[in-house]
């Protein structure tokens, strides 16, 4: 029905008809591209052949808590093991701010030109409240991340132990397999579980500030006596001199403890990661460290103790999943619960009959 405004008696009045029956969909958009669903021989043929996009798919996998992707990422770690192990893995961890992006961008840099490829496997950490995580450390590493050949995946904590995404390890063997010779796990930061990081890497860096008060204030000393090298960064303008300081006071902390099983006595070193002054003194500290540990023999003693390692962390883990996801269990947990709560039985007689459920199914 024509609009009365059109009528003679409204001049310089124009409503047009419109469309009655509007499409519900956009015309313009365009059809969602499906991604290839891969088998994990196609997988491990991609790895191989260095192929990033089909690495990160395999990555996506891994860190899945689905059973079907849990299983084709396993024969795919299982086929790409032997093609593993010949890289230099490097744990990074310092107190928040204390440049271990930024740092890790110019260590990148410096090695990306002496010909390596690098993996950065950079864990964000996961709200405790929302269990999401930012992961933007590709915005603190931007000129690696224009790289050819640095592959850069932040992964969400998900709460793990000392901040380490749960199948960092897995991931690394990935890593290899498609040719990267350097592997950088940076951490969340600080804390009192950073032998998570120590246990599946070569070489272990602690980076700190100087200026910021008491340097040795607040360090925990099992953080200490784990680092093969501590650098101080921000050694630049006025803090040249602080740097030089907290470095001192670093070297005669290290002197009060015992020995390191590998024979190698930690070295301290200043650095600026914004200028990158510095930078290839601690690459070459790094190389000592590796040529060191490999002359007499702890290279080798210290992978196998770290894959004994992750097996008994993986039957633990695995125990885990089986008693929280057993019928019996999932149906008296919430009644012990409560009755805890009541006060009605104290928490470890609760945990010893929720135990013996478990023996009984």
């Amino acid at each position: 029905m024509d609009h009365p405004e059109n009528d003679e008696l409204y001049k310089g009045l124009k409503v047009n008809k419109g469309i009655s029956n509007a499409p519900a969909i956009n015309p313009y958009l365009k059809k969602r591209v499906q991604r290839k669903q891969y088998t994990p021989a196609e997988f491990v043929e991609g790895i191989l052949k260095g192929n990033i996009t089909i690495l990160s798919q395999a990555v996506t996998l891994v860190e899945s808590s689905l059973y079907e992707h849990q299983q084709t990422a396993q024969e795919i770690i299982e086929k790409c093991l032997p093609h593993a192990g010949k890289s230099i893995r490097v744990g990074i961890t310092g107190v928040p701010g204390a440049g271990k992006s930024t740092s890790i961008d110019a260590f990148g840099i410096h090695l990306l030109d002496r010909g390596h490829k690098l993996a950065v496997l950079a864990i964000d950490p996961s709200s405790e409240r929302t269990k999401g995580s930012i992961l933007g450390d590709k915005t603190r590493m931007e000129e690696l991340s224009r790289r050819e050949n640095a592959f850069i995946r932040p992964s969400p904590s998900a709460g793990s132990l000392g901040g380490v995404a749960r199948k960092t390890r897995e991931t690394i063997i990935l890593c290899e397999a498609a040719g990267f010779d350097t592997v950088f796990v940076e951490t969340v930061g600080v804390g009192q579980s950073e032998t998570a990081v120590h246990s599946m890497v070569d070489f272990f860096l602690l980076i700190q500030l100087a200026g910021t008060g008491d340097e040795l204030q607040g360090i925990k000393r099992g953080i200490m006596e784990m680092a093969d090298g501590i650098v101080i960064n921000k050694a630049d303008g006025d803090n040249i001199e602080k740097a030089k300081l907290a470095a001192a006071q670093f070297k005669n902390a290290l002197h009060l403890f015992p020995p390191a099983e590998s024979g190698w006595d930690p070295r301290v070193l200043t650095y600026s990661g914004y200028y990158n002054t510095g930078i290839k003194e601690i690459w070459d500290m790094v190389e000592a460290y590796i040529s060191f540990t490999k002359q007499n023999g702890f290279f080798d003693k210290k992978r196998n103790e770290q894959a004994k390692y992750w097996m008994y962390e993986s039957i633990d883990e695995s125990l885990r999943k089986s008693f929280y996801n057993n019928p019996a269990v999932i149906k008296e947990l919430a009644r012990m619960e409560q009755m805890v709560l009541n006060n009605e039985i104290s928490s470890f007689m609760a945990a010893k009959r929720m135990m013996d459920i478990q023996k009984i199914v």
